[in-house]
C-alpha cells in the first residue's frame, strides 16, 4: 500500500522539509481588511508580522474549502492508495471536519483524517513521525496508533503577551481575557480536551516562561530522551536564549526552534512564547 501524508499550514514545517518527504499541505488563511492570503503560500511569518504591525483591525482566519481539500486528494488518488492527514485541533478549527467530509467525496484513495488536538510543533511532530513510520513500511492503522501514543505523552504550554487576540478571536473566554488584562497577569495556556485554557496565572512574563522550563525540566530530569521544539510569536532570539538555557543542563535533547505562523499568530499575537515536548 502507498500511503501519502498531508497536513495543514498550521504544522508550520518549512517547505524544504516538506518537498523532501513529500508531505502534502492544505493552506488556511489570514485576511487583512480586503486582502486574502494563504498563509505558508502567499504570505511568510515576517510579512505577517509586519502587516499586524500596522494594521488597525485584527485580521480574520479561515479554514480550507472542501473543494481545495477535495482537489488534492483526487490528485493523490492518482499516485496513493491512502493518505494519513493531521491537522490541527478541531476545537478550534473545522479544518479536520472538512477533511473528513472531503474524504468521503473522493473515491479511489482511503483517507485517515487525524486530529493533533493541538496545533503548531505540536501537530508537526506527528507528521514527522507519520512520514518515518511509512518510509519503514508501516501501514495506516501501526501509524495511528504510534500517532495516539505520542499525542498522549505530548505537553504543551504557551504564554502570550496580550490575552485580547484571544478574547476577540474567541478562542478563550472573554472574563479569562479581562482579568489577565487587569492584575497584568501572563497566564500560562495549555490545550485541554481540544480547546485552549489557562494552565496557571503568573504575575510576569520574566516568571511565566521560568515555569514553563521548569516543566520541561522536570521532565528532562527523569533521564529520558525528549524531543523539543521552543516556539515563539516573531521572537527568535528569546526562543533561541531559552533553548540555549535548556540545553546548557541538557546538551544531549533533541531540540529544534519552531514558530507560531499567520494563522496561529493572529490569536496569540506577537511575543507569545511556548514549548511542546514528547517521550522518544
Amino acid at each position: 500500500m502507498k500511503v501519502a501524508v498531508m497536513t495543514d499550514s498550521t504544522a508550520y514545517i518549512d517547505k524544504e522539509i516538506r518537498d523532501k518527504h513529500q508531505i502534502y499541505m492544505v493552506p488556511l488563511s489570514v485576511q487583512f481588511a480586503d486582502a486574502s492570503y494563504r498563509e505558508e503560500i502567499d504570505i511568510t511569518t515576517d510579512e505577517f508580522y509586519r502587516n499586524l504591525k500596522e494594521s488597525k483591525e485584527l485580521p480574520k482566519t479561515s479554514q480550507p474549502s472542501i473543494g481545495d481539500i477535495t482537489s488534492l486528494l483526487e490528485e493523490l488518488a492518482k499516485d496513493y492508495d491512502a493518505v494519513i492527514s493531521i491537522h490541527l485541533s478541531s476545537g478550534i478549527s473545522g479544518t479536520y471536519q472538512a477533511v473528513v467530509s472531503a474524504g468521503e467525496m473522493v473515491e479511489g484513495i482511503d483517507v485517515y483524517a487525524y486530529d493533533s488536538e493541538r496545533s503548531c510543533m505540536a501537530q508537526g511532530f506527528l507528521v514527522l513521525e507519520a512520514v518515518e513510520l511509512i518510509a519503514k513500511g508501516k501501514q495506516p492503522a501501526e501509524v495511528i496508533k504510534r500517532l495516539d501514543e505520542i499525542k498522549a505523552a505530548t505537553r504543551s504550554y504557551f504564554m502570550v503577551d496580550d490575552l485580547s487576540n484571544l478574547q476577540r478571536g474567541g478562542r478563550l473566554n472573554g472574563a479569562q481575557a479581562i482579568i489577565g488584562s487587569l492584575l497584568q497577569v501572563k497566564p500560562i495556556l495549555h490545550f485541554v480536551d481540544k480547546i485552549i485554557l489557562p494552565f496557571e496565572k503568573i504575575r510576569t512574563k520574566k516568571r511565566a516562561i521560568q515555569r514553563i522550563l521548569d516543566l520541561l525540566e522536570e521532565d528532562a530530569s527523569q533521564g529520558q530522551r525528549l524531543k523539543i521544539a521552543f516556539i515563539h510569536a516573531n521572537r527568535e532570539a528569546e526562543a533561541i536564549e531559552l533553548q540555549q538555557k535548556f540545553l546548557a543542563k541538557y546538551p544531549d535533547m533533541d531540540t529544534t526552534i519552531s514558530y507560531f505562523g499567520p494563522v496561529i499568530g493572529t490569536h496569540l499575537g506577537e511575543g507569545a512564547l511556548g514549548v511542546t515536548w514528547y517521550k522518544k
